[in-house]
C-alpha cells in the first residue's frame, strides 16, 4: 500500500514536470529587455541638424539615427532653461511641480527622492550618468547615489588636462566614459545610459568670438572656414523693435550684443557653433561604433535631444529664455533597431515634451510608469501607433533667474500659442501659427480672436492651478542692458567715474586666458617671463568683450633686450595654438625707439608704421608715410628699461594713435577694406629672442560709441611726396622707399 502511494506520487510528480517542460518549450522566449543610450545636447535648435533641413551643418550619424528610426517635428520643452529643463526629465515632473514654492526652480526633497534611474535600477537595469549636471537639488541631494556609475563632468573650461598633459574637449571625454561603461557592461544585464553634453552651449565668461566663446573637439578644427552662413531667418530689426520693452532689455539680448551684433562676429561664432554640433555627431559615431563592436547595437535604442532651443540672433536675441518656438522646440531622434523596416525613417507631427522621456524610458524596461509624471510614453509614436486621446497642445512656462528673465506661462496647440508674462503686467501673446509660423503677429487685440483669446486664457489657469497654482508675486525685476547702448562692449561691464573699465585687477589672472608657464600676477602686475628659448610668441588674451572704438591706458615695464606688445582688434588663431591672436600691435619694445610704440599687424601686413611715423594706409593695403609726429630729437628717446611708462591707445572707427609717457609715437588712418579689422579682442604677447620679462598694471579701457564714422579715401590727402613704409626685414642696399606721386 505504501508502495503503491509512492509509486502514484512519482508518477503525479513526473507527469507534472513534463507537462511544464513542454509548455515552457512551446512558449515564446522571453525578450531581453532594450538598452537604453540618451544622448542629450545643450543650447540646440532643430535648424542645426541635417536631418531637419540645414543643407550646410554636417551632422552623418546623427542624420542615419534619423534614417533609421523617427524624427520628431514637434518636440518641446515644458520651459527653455538648461537646468529646470534638465530636472523636468530626471523627475518627470514640471518644475512648478517639482519646486519649491517660494524657490521653484529648486527641487523639493520628496520630488526627486525616487529618478526614473532609480526605477530602471530596481528593475535589474544597469545605470550611467556622464556630463553636465546642471540641475538644483535639495542641499542632502547625493546626485551618485541615483546610479550605478556617475561622473559630473563640466564646461568651464571644455578643455580638459589628461594624464598625459594633453587637452580633450568635454564631448569627447563624455563619450569616453560612455564607451568604457559598455565595454564593461556584464553580459546580459540591460543598461540605461545617459550621456548629457555641455556642448553646444557658450562659455559665458569668454566672450572672445570663436573658439573662445564656442570651443569646439580640436578634431573638427576648419570645417566650415569656406562656409559662409547665411543671416538669421528673422532679422529684420522691425521684429525685434516690435518687441515689449522687457524683452528688449533681458539678458536676451544683453548676449546679443556678446556673440551675434556684427556681421564678423556672427560668421565665427555660428562657425564655431557649427563645430560644436559637428563634433557631438563626430562623438556620437565613435560611440556606436564602439556599441556595435561590443555586440549591443541590435538591442539598444538611441535618444537625441536637447535641453532647450536657441535664438542664434533671431529676433534679434541670443540665449532662450521666452515663448517663441525657437526657445522651446528641439530635436527630437528615437532610434529603435528591433523596429520593423517600415517602421523606420519616419518623420511624426505628434506633440512631444520633455516630459514624455522618463516615462518612455519606463516603457520601454517594461516598468510601471507613477502616476505622478506628467507626460506619456513616447513609445507608441515610434511603432507608428499615435493614440486617439494623444495631447493636441502643450504646457510652457519660465520663472527661472526671474528677477532678470521675464517669467511667462501658457498654451501651444498645433493651431495657436497663447503666453502671459505675469510678471509684466500679464502681458499677453495669442499667434495664429498656421497662418502666421514666424509668430510675428499678437492677435491679443484682434476682435475676431477674442473668443480664443477667452479660451486659451482659461484653459492656462485651469493648467497652472493643476501644476501648482501661481507663484508669489515678484518683489523687483533687473534690465540687463539697453535695446541698443551706445557701446556694445559695455554690456555687462562696470565703469568708473571716468568711463573706464578696469581690465586686470593687480591680483589674479581672473578675466584672461593664456599659458600659465608664461604668464602670472607679479608685484602687482600682469607679468610675462621667458627664458629665450620661445619658438613663436605666446600670448594672453582678456576674455571680457570684443573691443572696437577704444581709448585703453597701462602701465608697462620691460627689461633689456625684451619684446611684447599690445594686441587690439585681434583674432583667435586656434590654427596656431589656442592661446595665439593676430591683430594689430603697439609694439613695447627696449631700447629701440623706431619700434617702440609703432603699429605693427600680426594678421600679414606686419609693420604699417614704424615709431614717430604719421601713416595712412591706402585702400589697396600700401602704407605710406605722410608726416612726422615729433621733432629729430625723437630718436633719442629711449625709453628705459626697468622702469614703468605709461602707454596710451586711442582707435576711432579706421584712425589709430599710439602714445607712450605723452609723447606720439603712431597716427595712422587704415583705408584698406580689405586688410583692416573693426573689432576682435584685446591681448598682450612675449615674444620670441632674448629672455625677458615684461609687466603691465593699471590696465584700463574706455569704450567708445560703435558707431563712430570711418573715414573714407575722399577725406584723407596723400601728399605726392609721401614714401612708403619700410618693410620689415633685410632689403638689398639698393632698396629705395617709392614715392606716392611716383606710382
Amino acid at each position: 500500500m505504501k508502495s503503491s502511494m509512492i509509486k502514484t506520487s512519482f508518477g503525479l510528480l513526473l507527469s507534472t514536470f513534463l507537462s511544464l517542460s513542454l509548455a515552457s518549450a512551446d512558449a515564446p522566449p522571453k525578450e531581453t529587455p532594450p538598452n537604453i543610450v540618451f544622448f542629450f545636447a545643450d543650447d540646440q535648435t532643430t535648424d542645426t541638424l541635417g536631418c531637419y533641413g540645414n543643407a550646410v551643418i554636417k551632422t552623418p550619424n546623427i542624420d542615419q539615427l534619423a534614417a533609421r528610426g523617427t524624427r520628431f517635428e514637434n518636440a518641446f520643452v515644458s520651459q527653455p532653461i538648461c537646468w529646470v529643463s534638465r530636472t523636468s526629465i530626471l523627475t518627470g515632473l514640471t518644475g512648478r511641480s517639482y519646486g519649491e514654492k517660494d524657490r521653484p526652480e529648486f527641487a523639493r526633497p520628496d520630488a526627486v527622492e525616487t529618478l526614473y534611474s532609480d526605477l530602471l535600477r530596481r528593475s535589474g537595469y544597469r545605470t550611467g550618468y556622464f556630463g553636465k549636471w546642471h540641475a538644483k537639488m535639495p542641499k542632502d541631494f547625493v546626485r551618485q547615489d541615483h546610479f550605478d556609475e556617475f561622473e559630473a563632468i563640466g564646461r568651464n573650461p571644455y578643455y580638459k588636462k589628461q594624464a598625459d598633459g594633453s587637452l580633450r574637449h568635454e564631448t569627447e571625454v563624455i563619450v569616453d566614459r560612455g564607451v568604457e561603461f559598455i565595454q564593461n557592461q556584464p553580459a546580459g544585464k540591460p543598461f540605461a545610459l545617459n550621456l548629457w553634453f555641455n556642448a553646444c552651449h557658450a562659455e559665458d565668461n569668454d566672450r572672445r568670438p570663436g573658439i573662445g566663446h564656442f570651443p569646439w573637439p580640436r578634431t573638427v578644427d576648419g570645417m566650415y572656414d569656406d562656409v559662409t552662413i547665411a543671416p538669421p531667418r528673422l532679422n529684420d530689426p522691425a521684429i525685434f523693435d516690435s518687441l515689449p520693452g522687457f524683452l528688449q532689455t533681458t539678458i536676451g539680448r544683453e548676449r546679443y550684443f556678446w556673440r551675434w551684433n556684427t556681421d564678423q562676429k556672427y560668421q565665427t561664432n555660428m562657425r564655431s557653433y557649427y563645430r560644436m554640433v559637428s563634433g557631438i555627431d563626430g562623438a556620437i559615431g565613435r560611440f556606436m561604433a564602439a556599441l556595435e563592436s561590443a555586440g549591443l547595437a541590435d538591442n539598444t535604442i538611441i535618444v537625441y535631444s536637447a535641453d532647450n532651443g536657441y535664438y542664434m540672433a533671431n529676433r534679434g536675441l541670443a540665449g532662450k529664455w521666452s515663448h517663441y518656438d525657437e526657445a522651446i522646440r528641439v530635436p527630437l531622434i528615437v532610434m529603435d533597431p528591433r523596429l520593423p523596416a517600415e517602421a523606420k525613417g519616419k518623420t511624426t507631427a505628434a506633440l512631444a515634451t520633455n516630459l514624455d522621456f522618463p516615462a518612455t524610458f519606463l516603457d520601454w524596461a517594461d516598468v510601471e510608469i507613477p502616476q505622478r509624471y506628467q507626460g506619456r510614453s513616447l513609445v507608441p509614436i515610434t511603432t507608428g501607433n499615435v493614440p486617439s486621446d494623444w495631447r493636441s497642445e502643450t504646457f510652457h512656462e519660465h520663472f527661472a533667474e526671474r528677477k532678470r528673465i521675464p517669467a511667462f506661462e501658457g498654451l501651444r496647440s498645433d493651431r495657436y500659442k497663447y503666453v502671459r508674462y505675469f510678471d509684466h503686467g500679464n502681458h499677453e501673446f495669442l499667434h495664429d501659427l498656421k497662418n502666421d509660423p514666424n509668430e510675428l503677429v499678437n492677435l491679443v487685440d484682434d476682435p475676431k480672436h477674442a473668443a480664443t483669446l477667452s479660451e486659451f486664457r482659461d484653459r492656462t489657469t485651469k493648467k497652472v492651478a493643476a501644476l501648482g497654482g501661481p507663484l508669489n508675486p515678484l518683489k523687483a525685476f533687473s534690465e540687463s542692458t539697453a535695446p541698443h547702448p551706445k557701446a556694445s562692449a559695455n554690456v555687462s561691464a562696470k565703469l568708473d567715474r571716468e568711463g573706464f573699465v578696469r581690465v586686470f585687477d593687480g591680483k589674479t589672472l581672473k578675466g584672461w586666458d593664456g599659458d600659465k608657464a608664461y604668464w602670472s600676477v607679479q608685484d602687482g602686475a600682469l607679468t610675462g617671463v621667458t627664458d629665450g628659448s620661445l619658438k613663436s610668441n605666446r600670448f594672453i588674451t582678456w576674455k571680457h568683450s570684443t573691443i572696437r572704438n577704444f581709448e585703453l591706458r597701462v602701465k608697462v615695464k620691460v627689461t633689456a633686450g625684451g619684446n611684447s606688445g599690445l594686441q587690439y582688434r585681434g583674432t583667435s588663431r586656434p590654427d596656431l595654438g589656442l592661446d595665439i591672436v593676430s591683430g594689430y600691435q603697439c609694439d613695447v619694445v627696449a631700447k629701440v625707439p623706431k619700434y617702440n610704440g609703432m603699429l605693427y599687424e600680426e594678421k600679414g601686413r606686419r609693420i604699417l608704421a614704424h615709431a614717430n611715423e604719421k601713416v595712412v594706409v591706402d585702400a589697396d593695403g600700401n602704407s605710406w608715410v605722410v608726416g612726422k609726429l615729433n621733432d629729430d630729437n625723437f630718436a633719442s628717446a629711449a625709453f628705459d628699461t626697468n622702469q614703468w611708462h605709461d602707454y596710451r591707445v586711442l582707435v576711432e572707427g579706421n584712425h589709430h594713435r599710439h602714445w607712450i609717457d605723452g609723447r606720439p609715437t603712431a597716427d595712422l588712418i587704415d583705408l584698406d577694406e580689405k586688410g583692416r579689422s573693426l573689432e576682435g579682442v584685446l591681448a598682450v604677447q612675449v615674444h620670441v629672442g632674448p629672455a625677458m620679462k615684461i609687466q603691465y598694471k593699471d590696465f584700463k579701457i574706455k569704450h567708445l560709441p560703435d558707431d563712430l564714422d570711418l573715414l573714407e579715401p575722399d577725406e584723407v590727402q596723400i601728399p605726392a611726396d609721401a614714401y612708403g613704409v619700410r618693410p620689415q626685414g633685410r632689403l638689398p642696399k639698393s632698396w629705395k622707399a617709392p614715392i606716392y606721386g611716383q606710382r
